[in-house]
């Protein structure tokens, strides 16, 4: 008789699902909340806001009774600043708070861990019109007068946190911490420093936690791509390495080592665009590490040689022919995430949380009032079979929540690009009823986690070219 392996996830590993406040809570302007950069921005015709987005304001009650059914232990959301502060740095909003105290009581109560991001690019409105973002110190001090509130209030509740959404996106996009690269004299430089001063608030955060909650841990979070050398030739894989090192290892090594990595501080010496650091910034980052590492991961690219333009900040990317794409191009790499993570733990050493995976697909109900999800289903087991492989090969990871729960509106306000185990009823500007439908996934993930991970099957399955 054949002997049955143990399961290699371990008893209280984390499940679930994540999003974002607002790609999910609507309630844009109720209870006092502030106007934030999101709210601001221009929806091309044909688009989703992000005012209603699907009323989780309102309705979390029922959502967090479906995340019980299914199971969850844990479910990843961001705190809206403008609901706290409402213009970034007044006074506080009771309601706001309110609002977050009854939230996380909610999931407590039904067995779920909340694990909560500090900023998911949503700065309140008047902090990036008045401060240029985190362009400016003024702004890195206002956040950690924020993350200290928060800790004071939620630290007996919340345990796990991230600073920064996908913070590696920082040099390739500002404006999602608010900075306008408008008026830069050298942009280069700009972005370098927008950089710098969102690593200073990442480890005031660090350190505000630390004092604040003793057993609470903090996490950097970037999105990993990985990349591979397009082909054979050396000169790919030096364009790929570099390539890494500004996609991903910069920011891990300065989460967990405390300082500018040497490829990075030498280029920027060599450039003249060193950051400003002020008094105590090298101190700050080295005193102030964090507990843990999370990463969203999607998809794979190449790096080609000769593909670099010189202009770019990451250079050669260019498509995997070897891999099946989604409808937005995403390439379908489960491989690559066994790939990240073993990569990740043998640099590091530290307990990895995936706080993101998953595919967007347009879809519909059908006669059932359901979605035969089975791509999705596919997809996901296919990561968590490639996760589970990388923990057999010693990997330390801790949890595994999938992107998002229910439907959502995506960062770039499409609706129809539904990512979730439940069918929330509206289109892109037809807000319908919202009512939520379980769709065929709801019950395949319901099973993995009742099993910790071991029952994977999915059936019918149907590959997304």
């Amino acid at each position: 008789m054949e002997k049955k392996h143990a399961n290699v996830i371990p008893e209280g590993f984390f499940w679930g699902g994540a999003v974002t406040s607002f790609q999910t809570e609507g309630a844009w302007n109720e209870d006092g909340k502030g106007p934030s950069i999101v709210d601001a921005r221009p929806v091309k015709e044909g688009q989703s806001d992000w005012k209603t987005a699907v009323d989780f304001y309102h309705r979390y009650k029922e959502d967090i009774a479906l995340f019980k059914e299914m199971g969850f232990n844990a479910y990843r959301t961001s705190i809206s600043w403008s609901r706290i502060f409402p213009d970034g740095e007044g006074e506080v909003n009771e309601k706001g708070l309110q609002f977050y105290d009854d939230l996380f009581d909610e999931m407590l109560t039904n067995g779920i861990q909340p694990v909560i991001t500090l900023y998911h690019f949503d700065l309140p409105l008047a902090l990036a019109e008045k401060y240029n973002g985190f362009a400016s110190r003024k702004v890195v001090d206002l956040f950690e007068r924020y993350a200290r509130t928060l800790f004071k209030r939620f630290g007996h509740k919340v345990k796990y946190w991230l600073t920064f959404n996908e913070q590696n996106l920082v040099l390739i996009k500002p404006h999602h911490w608010g900075a306008k690269l408008d008026g830069a004299e050298n942009e280069e430089a700009f972005r370098y420093q927008v950089a710098h001063n969102a690593f200073v608030a990442h480890a005031k955060a660090v350190k505000a936690l630390h004092e604040l909650v003793p057993d609470g841990q903090m996490a950097g979070m970037v999105t990993y791509q990985v990349t591979y050398p397009n082909t054979c030739k050396p000169e790919d894989a030096i364009a790929n390495m570099k390539a890494k090192e500004l996609l991903v290892d910069f920011y891990f090594d300065v989460f967990v080592n405390g300082e500018y990595p040497a490829y990075v501080s030498k280029d920027l010496e060599r450039k003249g665009i060193m950051p400003i650091f002020e008094p105590g910034d090298a101190e700050l980052l080295k005193e102030n590490i964090v507990d843990y590492l999370s990463i969203s991961y999607y998809q794979s690219q190449t790096v080609s040689a000769d593909k670099a333009d010189g202009k770019s900040l990451i250079p050669g990317m260019a498509p995997n022919p070897n891999l099946n794409t989604n409808e937005w191009g995403w390439a379908i790499d489960p491989i690559g995430l066994r790939v990240c993570l073993k990569d990740m733990y043998a640099r590091y050493h530290l307990p990895i949380f995936i706080t993101e995976n998953g595919i967007g697909v347009r879809e519909q109900l059908d006669e059932n009032n359901t979605v035969k999800d089975d791509y999705r289903i596919e997809y996901l087991s296919e990561h968590i079979k490639q996760m589970k492989i990388a923990m057999e090969e010693g990997v330390d990871v801790i949890g595994y929540l999938t992107w998002g729960a229910t439907d959502l509106i995506s960062s770039g306000g499409q609706f129809e690009k539904r990512y979730g185990f439940v069918f929330v009823n509206r289109g892109e500007t037809d807000l319908r009823d919202l009512k939520r439908y379980k769709k065929k996934s709801f019950d395949w993930y319901r099973r993995v986690i009742a099993t910790n991970g071991e029952e994977l099957g999915y059936h019918e399955s149907i590959s997304t070219k």
